[in-house]
């Protein structure tokens, strides 16, 4: 399940009832829960949003995490981490007026 996995706990924590508690209250019994590798959720509990985007995660449910100050994040951190990881894709500059 991997990124999907990943991507849905960040929707479930403004969604699923219960959710943001569990997560809050005791963070890798609500990890065990889902169906994710030790790998996913080692950096999951670290915070390292800049691994989990690497990974395929998307970043705007990534940044549930910080909004929600769950993990051990807070917006200015997952700020200073994500930009830490390389973009997984760009668009190309407009053309300059002629």
């Amino acid at each position: 399940m991997g990124v999907h996995a990943i991507d849905r706990l960040c929707y479930d924590i403004a969604h699923e009832p219960g959710t943001l508690e569990r997560l809050r209250a005791d963070p890798r019994r609500e990890l065990a829960r889902r169906p994710l590798t030790a790998e996913e959720r080692d950096e999951l509990l670290r915070g390292d949003v800049a691994a989990l985007y690497r990974r395929g995660a998307h970043p705007v449910l990534l940044v549930r995490l910080a909004g929600f100050r769950v993990l051990g994040l807070d917006p200015a951190l997952y700020a200073a981490r994500i930009r830490t990881a390389e973009p997984r894709f760009s668009v190309p500059a407009p053309p300059e007026p002629a």
